[in-house]
């Protein structure tokens, strides 16, 4: 049975080393890399299961290199930790409205990185196993399988966040979602996130869908739902 592959991206060697210890001590397969070029140049010609970022690099930092990965079909779907010394609210927001799956701040604990890391890594499978049926509600047509969301036959580009959103709010038309439960559909279980960031991203997929975002509706002081097909 083959080792899941974790690239980590970090120009710090003692924490290079750090790292790399306890992912193979759990098993992991390790690659390590000292600045966000050598990288993708070698992503390019090379996958891996997961990628662990530091946002604070030489040359490209780390928002860089995780915009560069959700704007290519070939590594959009590449679960991305964010590991940086960066612990301000809009730092975290950013990192999550480009893709990140998760966000740990320096100083870290190596056993909360790897339950983090084993966590991604669980609802990636449950993603690919459970979320495979196409939704049809309005006119917005969402296909899990390619990541892809059409409106009247329009490709609209959603981050894998606000996919993600939008995939777990139209599932259900109707029904109410909490932000905290939107947060969990979305990055699972016990995830530092604002009910600001998510207010951000909804603004930000409503704006994406156009006319269509007016489906996506406020619950004042509750979260968001979805408008049922009977309500047009």
């Amino acid at each position: 049975m083959s080792r899941e592959r974790i690239f980590v991206v970090e120009d710090e060697e003692d924490i290079q080393e750090l790292i790399s210890y306890n992912l193979a001590k759990n098993s992991f397969s390790v690659k390590i890399f000292g600045n966000g070029e050598d990288f993708l140049e070698y992503l390019a010609t090379d996958t891996c299961d997961l990628a662990v970022l530091d946002l604070m690099l030489p040359g490209m930092d780390g928002l860089e290199i995780c915009k560069k990965l959700k704007r290519s079909a070939d590594t959009e779907n590449i679960p991305v930790i964010m590991l940086t010394a960066k612990g301000e609210e809009t730092d975290i927001i950013t990192g999550l409205e480009l893709g990140a799956d998760d966000y740990i701040v320096k100083p870290f604990s190596p056993k909360v990185l790897v339950a983090r890391i084993k966590a991604v890594m669980r609802r990636k499978e449950q993603i690919t196993e459970i979320k495979k049926e196409n939704i049809t509600v309005h006119d917005i047509q969402i296909v899990p399988g390619r990541y892809e969301v059409t409106v009247k036959g329009e490709k609209v580009t959603l981050t894998a966040s606000e996919f993600k959103a939008l995939h777990l709010l139209a599932g259900r038309p109707g029904w109410v979602f909490t932000r905290y439960q939107i947060v969990e559909g979305v990055h699972g279980d016990n995830y530092p996130v604002t009910d600001r960031s998510v207010d951000v991203m909804m603004v930000s997929l409503r704006k994406k869908l156009k006319d269509a975002g007016s489906y996506i509706q406020t619950v004042r002081g509750i979260g968001y739902r979805f408008m049922d097909k009977k309500e047009q």
